[in-house]
């Protein structure tokens, strides 16, 4: 039936089904030393994206870098609290991708559609994106919910993604991706984080 029809594994769209969602290195530290995007707008766009994944079962895999080294924080709290039941991975490596626990965690998923977050964009998410295209991921950058130190720096690193494969999405159209119809069960999903959405990017853009 049309509107029905569930999302399948092999979809060449993003969906529940064959998604996983990165989220590398949100921590106080790098979050202030952003300068490519407005700090609150950034934060609000991976909060969002962190609900999406959990309103839709994605798996997460959460990593922070040099916490264990005592010279970062942990994730920041207002992501922290969107993914209470993720087990953050510590790192001592630039690229997430050069860290075992960070790479077996992704494969654990057996998903090969990543959706991808991290600080900063130029680092942090370009180094393991473009890793993992070579050994064939499908590598989604969320390039309303990362950010460089400079716009720049963001930008330069995004065509290096795009170049080499990588598919930019936005925080918003990722959530619509993987609901895609208003007739597929569980729409709310969707209207539950649009409804919370909105209003927020209202205060912080009035």
């Amino acid at each position: 039936m049309a509107g029905k029809t569930p999302t399948r594994p092999n979809d060449h769209l993003l969906s529940p089904e064959n998604a996983a969602l990165a989220l590398i290195d949100y921590q106080p530290e790098q979050v202030g030393t952003v300068r490519s995007i407005d700090q609150d707008l950034m934060m609000l766009n991976v909060t969002a994206v962190a609900r999406a994944a959990a309103a839709y079962d994605l798996p997460v895999v959460l990593s922070t870098v040099g916490v264990e080294l005592g010279a970062n924080s942990g994730t920041v709290e207002p992501l922290r609290a969107e993914l209470p039941h993720v087990e953050e991975i510590d790192r001592t490596t630039l690229n997430s991708w050069e860290d075992p626990e960070f790479r077996a965690a992704v494969e654990a998923t057996g998903r090969k559609k990543i959706i991808m977050a991290g600080l900063w964009t130029e680092v942090c998410v370009a180094f393991p994106t473009l890793d993992m295209i070579r050994e064939g991921y499908d590598v989604y950058p969320v390039t309303d919910a990362i950010g460089g130190v400079s716009r720049d720096a963001h930008e330069s690193a995004v065509q290096r993604m795009v170049r080499a494969g990588a598919q930019p999405v936005t925080a918003i159209s990722l959530t619509c991706e993987l609901q895609r119809d208003w007739g597929r069960p569980g729409a709310d999903r969707l209207r539950g984080i649009l409804r919370w959405y909105f209003p927020q990017l209202q205060k912080i853009t009035a």
